[in-house]
């Protein structure tokens, strides 16, 4: 099992409608996270900057590539264009981060 940090990065003024779709995140794309091994999901924002941190754990090979080709993730993703910067195919944009620490 892997953990996995990225920031995304939220439009000034979206902060209540982003967690307000997100407390009613669809049971169609819960399962689908889910079917690919995520769990443990975390989403915090820095209020600021109104960039988002996300945290989760997923399996060694999870296929982030797959995901993303999933017809309901790319719903989801244009659900939320409108509250977040985008990449060209509508998902999030989003940045990497490197693991420094972890402590059991």
């Amino acid at each position: 099992m892997s953990q996995k940090g990225f920031l995304m990065y939220l439009k000034a003024g979206a902060e209540n409608e982003y967690k307000k779709r997100h407390e009613k995140l669809w049971p169609e794309l819960e399962s689908l996270l889910k079917s690919y091994g995520i769990s443990n999901y975390s989403i915090f924002l820095d209020t600021d900057t109104h960039i988002l941190f996300a945290c989760l754990y997923c399996p060694d090979d999870f296929d982030q590539a797959a995901l993303a080709q999933e017809p309901i993730m790319q719903k989801w993703w244009i659900y939320m264009e409108e509250l977040m910067e985008t990449e060209t195919n509508k998902a999030p944009k989003t940045k990497d981060l490197k693991q420094m620490f972890y402590l059991k």
